[in-house]
């Protein structure tokens, strides 16, 4: 199965969402289509399970870096965030492309809610206690908006558009955290 994922997510950084097909998917990875359909009934239950299995690996990323380095304000643990993120980006296979699902689902995390509605829920530890969920929700989109714009500008992502990114996001948060 990872092989299928690890497959799907070369493909998706080659030759992209709309190209990358199952039958692609299954001669990169070395096995039949049926055995592909063993495991995913189609192409966005594949996609799903990528988006699920790079969420998660970068929430361990975003679990290690701060247990190593804990954020002593509220704004450290932005930074850490998209630091995280960024570095992420660079390196995992598809993230660019898929990342999470947010451009080709917005509902590949969790088929009730928003991809972004999921992330800022785990996020929302990092945040004083009592931030309005829907502030939260509103930095994580505009931060999802200006990191998205950083990678469109750098295929590493623009620094300068990176370090707004976290202005912004800093900015509004402490808006409403100073009321």
């Amino acid at each position: 199965m990872q092989r299928m994922l690890d497959a799907a997510a070369a493909l998706l950084d080659e030759v992209g969402y709309e190209a990358t097909t199952t039958s692609q998917i299954a001669a990169r990875a070395g096995v039949s289509v049926g055995s592909l359909y063993q495991f995913f009934p189609d192409r966005r239950a594949v996609l799903q399970a990528l988006a699920t299995r790079s969420f998660e690996r970068f929430s361990a990323q975003l679990d290690a870096r701060l247990a190593e380095r804990p954020p002593q304000r509220w704004q450290d643990a932005v930074d850490a965030v998209v630091d995280v993120y960024v570095a992420f980006s660079r390196s995992e296979p598809a993230a660019q492309v898929l990342s999470f699902g947010g451009p080709v689902d917005r509902h590949m995390l969790d088929p009730d809610d928003d991809n972004n509605a999921v992330v800022a829920r785990v996020l929302s530890t990092l945040v004083p206690a009592g931030l309005d969920p829907l502030v939260l929700r509103v930095a994580v989109e505009a931060a999802d908006g200006v990191l998205d714009l950083a990678f469109r500008l750098h295929p590493d992502g623009d620094p300068a558009v990176v370090e707004q990114a976290k202005r912004l996001v800093c900015a509004y948060l402490s808006e409403h955290l100073h009321r």
